[in-house]
């Protein structure tokens, strides 16, 4: 695939239903989150409501042929992303998953009390990058169009749209060795190392969790 076949452009509102089924095929490390749990509407709306529907001003997609292959999800203000996932994405998630009765199914409970446990071990306890890297960022791709330098794109369009916007840094955290090793190449530092136990069902490990960061 020549590069030449790839426009990165904003995100629009049309591209919605296509981040939620690319977050959902992808959220258990690059493979489909129906191996822990089965309300994709539920999950869609955790993973990627924030960005769509509060901040889509920062989020870009790739597109091949006139179709989308990947996505860069950002948010300029990490601190504002919490406290609108606490006070207002949480409460309504809520309210929907016992109406659709989302929790009275053994995958999703399992996977429920998998996080509660993971909390309870202090797994969430990080160190605070807020001031010196506020803004933070999600970047997915299809399977086959990994490797091309479409991640690569994306994320020099989104910096360069940080950097007009003022933001000082950005940070991004990954479960994946992969993953890692592209921020690195993107020439962000190494900033923390921790771990996530809540796929060891599953996956029969923990998962190490890294953060890295990249001043602007």
């Amino acid at each position: 695939m020549h590069e030449a076949e790839i426009t990165i452009r904003h995100y629009q509102q049309e591209d919605r239903p296509y981040v939620r089924d690319l977050a959902w095929d992808t959220a258990l490390i690059g493979e489909p989150a129906a191996a822990f749990f089965n309300d994709k509407e539920i999950l869609a709306d955790f993973l990627t409501l924030y960005f769509t529907d509060y901040e889509p001003e920062s989020c870009f997609v790739a597109e091949s042929e006139s179709r989308l292959v990947g996505y860069l999800l950002g948010a300029k203000d990490t601190a504002a992303l919490d406290r609108v996932a606490k006070w207002e994405i949480a409460p309504r998630l809520l309210v929907k998953s016992l109406a659709k009765g989302t929790f009275l199914k053994k995958k999703n409970v399992t996977f429920a009390f998998r996080l509660l446990a993971s909390f309870f071990k202090g797994e969430f306890v990080m160190p605070g990058f807020y001031k010196e890297y506020p803004a933070t960022l999600h970047i997915n791709l299809e399977k086959k169009f990994r490797n091309l330098g479409i991640g690569s794109k994306l994320m020099g369009l989104y910096l360069e749209y940080l950097t007009r916007q003022g933001i000082p840094g950005v940070y991004i955290p990954t479960m994946s060795d992969k993953a890692a090793s592209f921020f690195r190449k993107q020439g962000f530092n190494f900033l923390y190392r921790g771990y996530r136990s809540y796929f060891r069902h599953i996956l029969h490990k923990d998962l190490p969790l890294y953060i890295y960061g990249k001043r602007l």
